[in-house]
């Protein structure tokens, strides 16, 4: 499994930024990295770096699976950490009720 990690410009896209994010998308997702080519992450600051909201850091995030239309969602959160695994969490259960659908068909 592949993951992208692209950031606006208000949000410092760090080396050790990355490595966090797709170790953490990695782990979360090892159940599924059979049916899972690639994740593509994109983060951006909702505020643009003005005054902060309660939730202003979006992660969106896009899954290519084999044999499959692109499954893409969106989480916000207050910080990055926040943001990902939210996003992590809900494309999981996306992917499962997908895999799940198809299945019985």
């Amino acid at each position: 499994m592949q993951v992208l990690i692209r950031t606006d410009n208000h949000i410092e896209g760090s080396d050790a930024m990355a490595q966090w994010a797709t170790t953490s998308i990695k782990e979360a997702l090892t159940r599924l990295s059979g049916q899972i080519t690639r994740v593509e992450v994109h983060l951006s600051d909702e505020s643009a770096g003005k005054k902060s909201t309660a939730e202003h850091i979006q992660c969106t995030m896009e899954a290519r699976l084999e044999g499959h239309q692109p499954l893409a969602i969106k989480h916000h959160g207050a910080n990055l950490n926040q943001a990902i695994e939210g996003a992590t969490e809900k494309l999981g259960r996306l992917i499962d009720s997908t895999l799940g659908r198809t299945a019985k068909a």
